[in-house]
This record gives C-alpha cells, sequence and structure tokens, in this order.
C-alpha cells in the first residue's frame, strides 16, 4: 500500500487503531531500500493480516520524510493505537526485520484477548468468554487474558474456575491490585450471610465489626458499592486498626472493582483519606 501526505492519517494512524501498521520510507534509487523492501513484503504475506504494511516514497512525499525527521533510508516506523511505538534504519536481515515485528504485533493470544474486548463491549458475554478461554489455551502464560477470563467468570458466578485463573497469575505491579481486588470479589460473593439479617445485627448493636463487615461484604456481591462502602468507612471511624486494617484493605479492592464509577470511587478515596487521617 503506496502512502503520500494526504492518506497518511487515514491509511497510517486511524488504521493503526485496529492494526500495526509498519511504515517504510524508502526510494527507487535506494539499494538498500530494494533489498529491504522485498523482505517486508513476504513478512506482511506471511503474517497475514495481523500487520499492515504501508509504503512512503520518500522523494514523492518530502512534506512526510521531514515531518518524520527521516535522514536517511531505508526507515522504517511502526506505528500502534494511533502513534509511533518503534522504528530502525538500515536494510537488517530478515531475522532482525522479523523480531523488530515480533515486538508490535499481537500474538495471537493477545488477538484473541482484544476480540474478547470488543465482543464483551458488544455486548456478547458468552463470545468474550470463548474468546479469552482460547488465548488462554494459545498462551497458557498469557497473565492478562487469565484475569480478563476470570473477570468475567466471576460475573457468571463461576467463582471457583475463576479463583484457579487468578492463582495462575504471576505477581506484576501492573496488574497485582487488580487481581487482589478480583480474589476479594471472589470472597464476597462467597462469604454468605443474608443481608437482612446482618443489618438487623448491625442495627441492635452498632459495634458490633464483625457483623458490619459481613454486611459489606453481602452489599459488594451485588455491586451496592455506595453502600458496601459506608459500612467498611464506619468501621474505620470507629477502630481503624481492627483486623489489622482489614476494612482499608476491602475499600481498596472496591476502588478496583468499581472503576466504571470513577466520580463515586473518587468520592470514597477522599472519605477514606478523611477517616484515616
Amino acid at each position: 500500500m503506496d502512502v503520500t501526505a494526504a492518506t497518511f492519517e487515514k491509511d497510517v494512524i486511524e488504521a493503526s487503531k485496529r492494526v500495526p501498521v509498519i511504515v517504510d520510507f524508502w526510494a527507487p534509487w535506494c539499494g538498500p531500500c530494494r533489498a529491504l523492501g522485498p523482505i517486508l513484503e513476504k513478512l506482511a504475506a506471511e503474517y497475514a493480516g495481523r500487520f499492515r504494511l504501508a509504503k512512503v516514497n520518500s522523494d514523492e512525499s518530502l512534506e512526510l520524510s521531514q515531518a518524520f525527521n527521516v535522514r536517511s533510508i531505508p526507515d522504517v516506523r511502526a506505528f500502534r493505537g494511533g502513534q509511533q511505538v518503534d522504528q530502525f534504519m538500515g536494510a537488517l536481515p530478515e531475522s532482525h526485520v522479523r523480531a523488530f515485528i515480533e515486538r508490535v504485533v499481537p500474538s495471537p493470544a493477545e488477538v484473541e484477548r482484544l476480540r474478547a474486548a470488543e465482543l464483551r463491549a458488544a455486548p456478547d458475554l458468552a463470545g468474550a468468554t470463548a474468546a479469552l478461554r482460547n488465548a488462554v489455551d494459545l498462551d497458557p502464560v498469557h497473565h492478562l487474558a487469565r484475569i480478563d477470563l476470570a473477570e468475567l467468570l466471576i460475573e457468571a458466578g463461576q467463582h471457583q474456575e475463576a479463583a484457579r485463573h487468578l492463582d495462575g497469575v504471576r505477581q506484576n505491579v501492573d496488574w497485582d491490585a487488580r487481581v487482589a481486588a478480583l480474589k476479594q470479589a471472589i470472597a464476597f460473593a462467597s462469604a454468605g450471610g443474608s443481608e437482612s439479617d446482618l443489618s438487623a445485627r448491625v442495627a441492635a448493636n452498632p459495634s458490633d465489626l464483625e457483623a458490619r463487615l459481613a454486611l459489606a461484604g453481602a452489599l459488594a456481591a451485588r455491586k451496592a458499592w455506595r453502600e458496601a462502602m459506608d459500612q467498611l468507612l464506619e468501621i474505620i471511624r470507629r477502630d481503624k486498626s481492627w483486623r489489622n486494617g482489614e476494612a482499608r484493605r476491602q475499600m481498596l479492592a472496591i476502588f478496583n472493582l468499581a472503576t466504571a464509577q470513577a466520580d463515586l470511587v473518587s468520592e470514597y478515596r477522599r472519605k477514606l483519606g478523611s477517616a484515616l487521617y
């Protein structure tokens, strides 16, 4: 696909939001460009749509070359999500070009995970769950796929399978808080106890922190986040160190579970700060 300044926004920037785009700045007189071009074209055919190859004739598109500060050719840029994410210059051997593409192009498992996100937004939860199962089958150590799958399983009430997937996720600062929140969601759902009975216990004895904590869990299990956090805040106000700060930990978990309600989370972060300090 030949690209010019007039088509760059549509064919590269916008297109890269759907699939990675590799842009090859070249010129007909450039010997290294003639060596690199067939390698890129071969790999584009081999990857069968997992990335798009765009070619910019730097002689005919001086404006683009200047905009991207192209100083020598071939100059290859990778775009993903509307942004440039990687680059190399010169006629590299095929093994190096392949490694470059592998850094940019999502793996088959990641393709399935991204497809699951689209299905979930549709919403097609069954389709999303199937796609995430495929992702985990393709790459058992794709931890984000496992986490996404566990989240859908929790929503479907399949807590034991969700817990197994979460137990298979290695620790990483990028997702530890989310994993902890999902494990807490399973704990909320598994705690049991009648909400009405727990409410009666709290009403009869406001200092019964065990009952209040159990009530918060019952409320959180049905995603009554505000009411659950009100109970947890009351525990903190009465005894912030009770059970080594269990109420605070559960509030932090709810913050991660209720991300779709940003205003509510912000409100209760402020309330938590006031209660603690």
